[in-house]
């Protein structure tokens, strides 16, 4: 291991003792870094200069056609370790700082239409499955993440204990950058989960966790969620993935009233700002604002 290779070491190590980091984003900041170093060649933190870090980024953008996102975060993966190296003494300035970063475009999330959701819900539950447990399982998953918005991870690690179908409500542990949230459960996803628990409970799971493995008794498998989808999109002809499956969560939500502010608060984001591309998404919502124009015939 390289000398500079030892120092990026540490400096995950410090970012996640005393940053807090998730092991998501130490394993990002190792994989942009192996890039830099796979391509830059370099061995020591004296050698890493502004050229250096520019005919990287030049490389992959014109031979591996880089877009302006990865640019931007590839630039700021190395940068975060710069920064760290100059609070350390070990250099004194980031020479990543003066190197212009890419304009991210502004696109509009892709999200289903209501009917498409509903039509998804349908062919989830009128699959051809081998176990009536998987079905039960498919339909609480599939419905879960279109009536919370909930990250895909975030549904995984959901244990027995964050949902309280009384109270109806969803407690996210430890979501993404570390943040609780709690959210409200729809009616129609209570009558889902209730379905599936009773499921559960005939087939005598005891897993903490909310969602079970088929045949052991502990955690279901991320590839669970994986195969799943895959078989339900090549059947049904609907192209959906979990995240577009959040998108279209928020969408919903905003076409049926809710105010951005409690949107927010449901997808867990830190700033508000990031909320509001949702509403470009929801023709609905904006068909109703035009109609607001006071100038009428």
């Amino acid at each position: 291991m390289s000398e500079i290779e030892i120092l990026h070491h540490r400096f995950c190590q410090y970012s996640e003792a005393f940053k807090g980091n998730t092991k998501a984003t130490i394993k990002w900041l190792k994989s942009e870094f192996r890039s830099f170093i796979k391509f830059s060649n370099v061995e020591s933190i004296n050698q890493v200069n502004r050229i250096v870090v520019e005919d990287w980024i030049l490389k992959g953008k014109l031979e591996f056609n880089w877009s302006a996102k990865t640019v931007k975060t590839r630039l700021q993966a190395v940068s975060l370790f710069l920064d760290w190296c100059v609070r350390e003494n070990l250099i004194q300035e980031n020479c990543i700082k003066d190197i212009p970063k890419p304009k991210l475009p502004i696109r509009i999330p892709k999200n289903l239409t209501k009917e498409e959701a509903m039509l998804l819900l349908d062919w989830t539950k009128n699959f051809s499955y081998d176990y009536k447990f998987e079905r039960t399982r498919a339909v609480a998953i599939i419905a879960t993440f279109i009536y919370t918005g909930i990250r895909k991870e975030e549904l995984r690690n959901l244990r027995m204990q964050d949902i309280n179908l009384e109270n109806k409500t969803l407690f996210v542990f430890n979501g993404k950058g570390d943040k609780d949230r709690i959210l409200p459960l729809h009616n129609n996803l209570i009558i889902i989960l209730e379905e599936y628990l009773k499921d559960r409970k005939r087939l005598k799971k005891h897993c903490p966790y909310f969602f079970t493995a088929m045949r052991q008794d502990s955690r279901m498998g991320d590839s669970v969620i994986k195969r799943l989808i895959t078989k339900i999109r090549d059947k049904s002809k609907i192209d959906f993935h979990p995240h577009l499956l959040r998108h279209t969560f928020a969408t919903l939500m905003l076409e049926g009233g809710c105010n951005l502010y409690a949107l927010s608060r449901m997808l867990g984001h830190s700033d508000i700002k990031t909320t509001t591309i949702y509403l470009a998404a929801s023709k609905a919502h904006l068909q109703e604002q035009i109609g607001k124009h006071p100038l009428t015939f």
